[in-house]
């Protein structure tokens, strides 16, 4: 029998118990902010690392251990229901990570909730508590302890929130924000976008706690550089959010790249409450490092303020360089002519959507820079903070693009949001060295959204608007625009449209179309160009630079028939595309008046315009797949634009069987850096062949050989300076006999070292033989144990496919126990085949 007295002892013991683990709780979680500020990896933009003064600010990264609700419902059903379907997860994170490349048209456009509890512990001193999105797609509002605290209109640059005014302390705190990527006329960019507007906290979350008078922001000016001396202005806003006027010190101090102080000021203010301005002048900078391509060296800046009671500091990077585009003439950069060599780069990675991680966001980066290139236009919009440093890191020229992308001019409230996100995004990214061009557009007046959006008078006017914004707020900059011709002369340069070869015209009018551009525009940079291939899909006559191919290669008599326009009507292999960039940069390469040019685009990505591309809803012109495995246009920009490290790679790695009659010549061509490369089959030498950039195709390094029927060894050795510096080799099956009529689908599987499985899908005649024109769909099933890897955009992860060259794959992914799987290909002339899989996990 329990006595009160009893009840009571108990009910005392358990308090007790309860007080001492709430207290170790809230111990070891403050412990677990502090380290997680001491090691966290800071934003340039954001801010640097606690030192050990005890009032510094504290950032905790807050990607972990959130819940996802799918469902567009009222704040008061989410707050009080308890049944809802929660989901957790960690950011970043997007809805559209698959469904933009599905089998079904479109995607999700709606509303979502994320949900999280954040301690803040019980802490003495007045704090400001934030939160910081780096990203949000493509509004949201954010709520805490079922208030809203704030919210942003528009993607794709970051937004704080404070949340000081709802903070309970010593508490969890429940944080839920709604996002939604609707599809709103008023939020750029476009529906009509031929790219996925992902929906999702899309990027990193930071908690930030902070002294109450802190540096809001601080930007860095170089109004003068020049070879010999350099001058530097930081202008930093500090926000008192206290009620009383305080003294402060204000120290700066310039590091140079080496990390050795270069100037050292310090002097009070007096810091009145709400915003203040500070200016500060750094005395002139001499023997300075210039910040390019070749050495990208950054200086650091830091501002320290130190109170009685507070103190706070922020960090930042820069570099000083100077440029200029001359009229109808080159690009000068820190006094020399500098080739602008470009891509695009849209922010996606397959299974990710656009929520990436910070090490494939700068994977893009480093592929791109080890390509050779000098110079990314990002597409069609501000890009994760992670993009921005590692360009400022690797050296390359940035081109940073409103995401004003088709639909022509709004109403009222989608100007006041497109010329407030072009604020956002040039405050933001203001230190940026890598940074020499704010673009306001792109196709702005195709497919208006609005009634009279395309109207060219009031385009102009509002583009001359967002043009003097961006010289307002960054006098030191150039501002850029495609394709809007109406405003040609509005921006500082100018990018007509010009896709010779693909949507209209022939490669070889290349050079034609840059003469005429720098005739009517004074500054002219050459943005988008390329075209779309297969990974796999090739031929032995792919159409020509004049704009035709044989109608029938085995026939007689070759009958050559015009191919009128080669994005629709062409065959999208890798050897046109090949050609094609190889002729484009043959031309660029060697005219000394041109700016440059930049390829579209870098890597696949996701459109829900194009269903029936031979990957759905996947635009194919990027150098490498949606995984960032390289096409063999790669490596033509790589034999271009890289001189070290030496390599080589013979067209094609991805083409294993070839064939035509016996006696006839077949061309092997090989890319390559190298000064000199010898080709040998079957240890049969060709001859070595020098590398000539004027001798079209692939520089001279061509041989017309004779394959041997059957398989054949290639070997290259490339030679610089007389020693042999790089060598690449495969296998070609050769056969001397046409396949006959397609009769059947053959299936094998492919052991991965992860133990997954290569499903390979074989089209055949009669006889066995690859039917290697062949290049109709395919559609993979799966049955039973495990499943398949689909819905990844990419060649061996899409189970709706067209065949290259009579081939195709995809990924098979077992179950962790034992089963069987039935895989099926069918196309719409077969009724398909099967091949068992059994698993013995």
């Amino acid at each position: 029998m329990i006595t009160s007295k009893t009840s009571l002892r108990l009910t005392i013991i358990k308090i007790i118990l309860f007080c001492i683990f709430f207290m170790l709780y809230c111990i070891i979680h403050f412990q677990t902010l502090i380290a997680s500020t001491t090691h966290a990896q800071f934003t340039p933009g954001e801010y640097s690392r606690p030192n050990s003064l005890p009032d510094e600010r504290q950032i905790l990264l807050l990607n972990n251990d959130w819940e996802y609700l799918e469902e567009d419902l009222p704040l008061s059903v989410v707050l009080k229901k308890s049944s809802l379907s929660w989901k957790r997860l960690n950011l970043p994170h997007t809805w559209n990570a698959f469904d933009a490349t599905d089998n079904d048209p479109g995607y999700r456009r709606d509303t979502s909730w994320y949900r999280k509890n954040i301690l803040i512990p019980d802490m003495k001193e007045e704090k400001v508590i934030r939160l910081y999105f780096e990203g949000v797609n493509i509004s949201c509002d954010v709520y805490v302890n079922g208030k809203r605290a704030g919210g942003h209109i528009g993607g794709y640059v970051g937004l704080s929130v404070d949340m000081t005014p709802y903070v309970k302390k010593g508490a969890d705190n429940q944080v839920l924000v709604r996002v939604d990527n609707s599809i709103l006329p008023e939020i750029i960019p476009s529906q009509k976008s031929d790219f996925v507007i992902y929906g999702g906290i899309t990027r990193d979350v930071w908690l930030q706690i902070l002294p109450p008078v802190f540096i809001e922001t601080m930007q860095i000016i170089t109004p003068t550089v020049t070879a010999e001396r350099a001058t530097v202005v930081v202008s930093a806003e500090i926000e008192n959010t206290t009620s009383a006027k305080t003294s402060y010190s204000i120290e700066t101090i310039l590091k140079d790249p080496q990390q050795q102080i270069a100037v050292q000021l310090s002097e009070d203010y007096s810091i009145d409450p709400g915003i203040n301005h500070v200016q500060v002048q750094i005395p002139v900078i001499v023997d300075h490092q210039l910040w390019s391509p070749e050495k990208p060296s950054l200086y650091t800046l830091e501002i320290i303020i130190t109170g009685k009671q507070t103190t706070d500091r922020i960090t930042e990077r820069f570099g000083f360089r100077w440029f200029e585009f001359k009229d109808q003439g080159p690009f000068y950069l820190n006094g020399k002519r500098l080739l602008l060599r470009g891509t695009h780069r849209h922010e996606e990675w397959a299974g990710y959507g656009n929520a990436m991680p910070d090490s494939l966001h700068r994977k893009d980066m480093r592929m791109i820079k080890e390509m050779g290139a000098n110079f990314v236009r990002l597409a069609h919009y501000p890009q994760d903070p992670e993009v921005y440093r590692a360009c400022d890191e690797l050296g390359l020229l940035m081109w940073d693009e409103l995401p004003w992308c088709r639909g022509g001019m709004g109403n009222h409230a989608w100007k006041a949001n497109v010329e407030r996100l072009l604020e956002e995004q040039i405050n933001q990214n203001f230190n940026h060295p890598s940074i020499i061009m704010w673009s306001v557009g792109n196709e702005i007046d195709w497919l208006p959204d609005f009634p009279d959006g395309d109207n060219p008078d009031s385009l102009k006017t509002f583009v001359s608007a967002l043009n003097d914004v961006a010289h307002r707020l960054d006098p030191h900059r150039l501002t850029a625009i495609r394709k809007f011709y109406d405003g040609a002369g509005i921006t500082d340069v100018f990018s007509p449209s010009i896709w010779a070869g693909w949507y209209s015209g022939v490669y070889t009018a290349y050079e034609d179309a840059l003469l005429d551009a720098r005739k009517q525009y004074p500054h002219f940079f050459h943005a988008e160009y390329g075209g779309s291939s297969h990974v796999g899909r090739h031929t032995e006559n792919p159409i020509t630079g004049e704009g035709f191919i044989k109608a029938d290669e085995w026939a007689e008599r070759q009958n050559m028939i015009n191919i009128k326009k080669i994005s629709s009507d062409g065959d999208w292999s890798e050897n046109y595309i090949v050609d094609l960039f190889d002729r484009h940069l043959m031309v660029s390469e060697k005219l000394d008046w041109f700016a440059g040019n930049a390829q579209w685009a870098f890597k696949d990505f996701a459109t829900p315009l194009r269903p029936e591309n031979a990957i759905p809803y996947m635009n194919q012109k990027g150098l490498v797949d949606r995984e960032g495995r390289p096409k063999d246009a790669f490596y033509v920009f790589k034999s271009y634009w890289t001189t070290d490290p030496k390599f080589c790679y013979i067209e094609s790695h991805t083409w294993p069987e070839r064939n035509g009659r016996a006696g006839e010549s077949r061309q092997v061509c090989v890319y390559s850096n190298c000064e000199l490369v010898e080709l040998i089959i079957n240890g049969v030498s060709q001859g070595k062949n020098s590398r000539d950039i004027n001798n079209f195709p692939a520089c001279g390094l061509r041989w017309d050989v004779m394959f041997d029927e059957g398989p054949n060894k290639l070997v290259a050795v490339g030679f610089s300076g007389g020693m042999k510096s790089a060598v690449d080799s495969l296998i070609v099956v050769y056969n001397h006999n046409q396949s006959g009529k397609p009769e059947s689908i053959e299936l094998t599987s492919e052991l991965k070292p992860d133990k997954n499985y290569f499903i390979k899908a074989r089209v055949i005649d009669d006889r066995g033989r690859t039917c290697l024109d062949f290049n109709e769909r395919v559609y993979f099933d799966c049955n039973g144990s495990g499943h398949l890897k689909r819905y990844y955009g990419t060649p061996t992860g899409s189970d709706i496919i067209e065949f290259a060259s009579g081939r195709a794959a995809i990924e098979y992914i077992p179950d962790s126990i034992p089963g069987q799987a039935i895989i099926e290909a069918r196309t719409q002339d077969f009724k398909g085949s099967y091949l068992i899989i059994e698993n013995l996990k």
